[in-house]
């Protein structure tokens, strides 16, 4: 909801498409980070939330 509110503030106004194509990316990087490390699942989700918080900054600032 935060994101909807401030989209023309970050790079996702360079459209929609990018910026679904972009955050669908991270996301899905960070599933399979924690489906790789789903044997210890602290670490996993640990990684998948840096990945995709770490992954969703980066798109939002450039």
């Amino acid at each position: 909801m935060w994101l909807i509110r401030h989209f023309e503030e970050y790079a996702y106004s360079q459209g929609p498409l990018r910026a679904t194509i972009g955050t669908l990316a991270v996301v899905l990087t960070a599933l399979l980070l924690a489906y790789t490390l789903r044997r210890w699942k602290p670490a996993a989700l640990a990684a998948a939330a840096a990945t995709a918080t770490a992954g969703i900054t980066w798109l939002s600032l450039h």
